[in-house]
């Protein structure tokens, strides 16, 4: 119902409307972030693991930190899901959040910082000092009316910063800068007039943090940044990307390197992110984000080094109106990379959810190649066919189970779309409990005892 109602209130109004709840919500909280250190991450892919990596990296030397994303909040050493469907909070949950942090002794606070959020100005009365722009692809363009309009959205983060009197934390003056990557082509529009440094990153040249000697295993990826090790047991090239500006900031604030690439070696593994699922199964179980095409093409390219002798991928795509023409895209790259596709229901909102799944599972009937993707792109290539290769599953944890039930020793099998989300977004604005790791144990353990039950 109130989203129905906004619609039919004029932008100009909801303009005011969100600027006065954000100056409402500062004011309400004694203004938190001009007491932090704040970086603000935002992009397209990425920006959950970045964000965290970055807000690790700032605790080398003993400080405190927060972090707000949208698969968990942090404050101090208190971890937590994120259980409210959205990347950004609102005001006054994020000032809110913001005020636990200085309660808690954080020095650094670490936002997600979302187009859509920008937007509807949740930015706005956040002192943030330095931006991190991770990558630009198309994502949320009808939301957004355009690619143009959803870059611009992105930065007026690093304009905001601009326009931000300078701080003095804890006796130490903290500039204004933008961490951008070095090796996207959208990166310099983010360099904007007035930034105080600008670091970039990235593997190519022109990159002052840049990652040399790469080596890519099942148990992470290994690489040098200005001659020091560095070890993640996070798998994939994605994630030299997303540690890189974790220690671009590190740099720019003054925090010991090494330090810095120490507590990076700690961290095990991201919630819903790459998050392998183990209930002593014979075939490999991974839950991972990865809601749109650059996003899966990655993770194609990182489970190759798993050389799994099958992969059965169960994936959907989101309702809502939220980018409709990726939909079949999806269920393309799933038949060009998976040997067996299940499509199954992910968020549909108001939308007819088995609509949504058929126009994924028509992308899977009748791939075509992705001309922008192509060459990250392998795989079967071939067609696939209805209860054969091929099925169209509602349930979300039948489809799980399904895919469960088919997968031998050697397997890997890939959940998409949910990663750690704890709800699914159905009809009239209902938001339906849901735990993708929890479901995917289940799903094993039942596979396990029935074929225990069999022998």
């Amino acid at each position: 119902m109130i989203h129905q109602i906004k619609k039919l209130i004029p932008n100009a109004w909801l303009d005011i409307y969100h600027k006065i709840l954000a100056k409402i919500s500062a004011f309400w909280y004694g203004h938190p972030s001009e007491k932090l250190i704040v970086i603000g991450v935002t992009g397209t892919n990425g920006k959950t693991t970045t964000a965290y990596l970055i807000a690790k990296a700032l605790e080398a030397e003993g400080g405190k930190t927060g972090c707000a994303s949208s698969a968990l909040f942090k404050v101090a050493d208190r971890e937590w899901l994120n259980e409210t469907k959205m990347t950004m909070l609102g005001r006054f949950g994020l000032q809110k959040l913001l005020k636990q942090m200085v309660d808690a002794g954080c020095k650094y606070a670490v936002i997600e910082t979302s187009s859509q959020g920008i937007v509807q100005h949740r930015h706005e009365q956040v002192a943030y000092d330095i931006g991190v722009f991770t990558n630009l692809t198309p994502e949320h363009i009808e939301a957004h009316g355009g690619f143009e309009n959803y870059k611009q959205a992105k930065i007026k983060l690093f304009k905001h910063i601009v326009e931000l009197p300078l701080k003095v934390i804890d006796w130490q003056r903290v500039p204004h800068a933008a961490i951008l990557n070095r090796d996207d082509e959208h990166a310099a529009d983010f360099a904007v007039p007035g930034m105080q440094e600008v670091i970039w990153y990235g593997l190519g040249q022109g990159s002052e943090v840049k990652a040399e000697h790469i080596q890519e295993s099942a148990s992470g990826v290994e690489f040098k940044v200005d001659g020091i090790d560095v070890k993640l047991h996070l798998m994939g090239r994605v994630n030299i990307y997303n540690a890189l500006p974790a220690l671009a900031v590190a740099k720019i604030l003054r925090v010991d390197l090494r330090q810095a690439i120490a507590k990076l070696g700690e961290i095990k593994n991201m919630p819903g992110r790459f998050e392998r699922i183990e209930e002593g199964q014979p075939w490999q179980v991974i839950v991972d984000y990865a809601p749109e095409p650059a996003s899966l093409s990655k993770l194609y390219e990182t489970v190759k080094v798993l050389q799994p002798k099958r992969i059965i991928h169960v994936l959907g795509s989101c309702g809502g109106g939220r980018d409709v023409a990726r939909r079949p895209i999806l269920g393309s790259m799933a038949a060009q990379n998976a040997q067996i596709v299940i499509v199954t229901n992910e968020d549909p909102y108001d939308d007819d959810p088995m609509q949504i799944i058929e126009q994924v599972a028509e992308g899977a009937r009748h791939p075509v190649r992705i001309s922008n993707l192509e060459s990250r792109i392998s795989g079967t290539g071939h067609e696939k066919k209805d209860n054969q290769d091929l099925f169209l599953i509602l349930d979300r944890r039948q489809a799980i189970q399904k895919a469960m039930d088919l997968a031998q020793a050697g397997d890997l099998v890939i959940l998409t779309g949910k990663g750690s989300e704890q709800r699914i977004c159905v009809a009239n604005g209902k938001k339906l409990p849901w735990d993708e790791r929890e479901a995917a144990r289940q799903a094993i353990r039942q596979t396990i005892a029935e074929r225990t039950q069999r022998a």
